[in-house]
């Protein structure tokens, strides 16, 4: 389990430093966190979900693709951020606050309709138990992330 939480900080850092970093970190910095973070993600399910030679044929270009999809509403929530910070540091205003509110309950949205539209596509490939198991696994690194992100952006002013 140690594994799994060093992933999922790895993973909370790469999208927390963007947005509360004084000397933003270049391009080929964050990729590099970026791919490394991956590979240990990637690494950590493997770990934790003991899939059989066959099973990981099916699972394993279904975790890629669910992936992608949560690399694009990553995207969103970084823009998000990085919008957030901007008002911040200018001064928050009733129209902006309420923007950024409906963009951050989009993505929560966006997050639950991704995981709704894999969970039939594992449960072609995976057993149930192990279908539930990689939710989990995935539902542990977003409320990390999340409760990373909540520590780190100060209160709307």
């Amino acid at each position: 389990m140690n594994l799994l939480r060093y992933g999922m900080l790895a993973l909370a850092l790469i999208l927390a430093v963007p947005a509360v970093a004084q000397n933003q970190p270049t391009s080929t910095d964050m990729q590099i966190l970026a791919e490394k973070v991956k590979a240990d993600k990637k690494a950590l399910v493997a770990v934790n979900m003991k899939l059989t030679e066959s099973e990981a044929k099916g699972f394993w270009p279904l975790y890629d693709s669910y992936q992608q999809g949560l690399h694009q509403i990553r995207g969103q929530l970084l823009a998000t951020i990085t919008q957030y910070a901007e008002a911040y540091n200018k001064g928050s205003d009733n129209a902006t606050a309420k923007e950024l509110l409906n963009k951050v309950l989009a993505i929560h949205k966006s997050e639950l309709k991704l995981q709704q539209t894999y969970i039939p596509r594992l449960e072609k490939v995976l057993p149930e138990v192990k279908v539930a198991r990689y939710i989990q696994i995935e539902n542990k690194i977003l409320a990390l992330v999340h409760y990373e992100l909540a520590a780190k952006i100060p209160l709307v002013e």
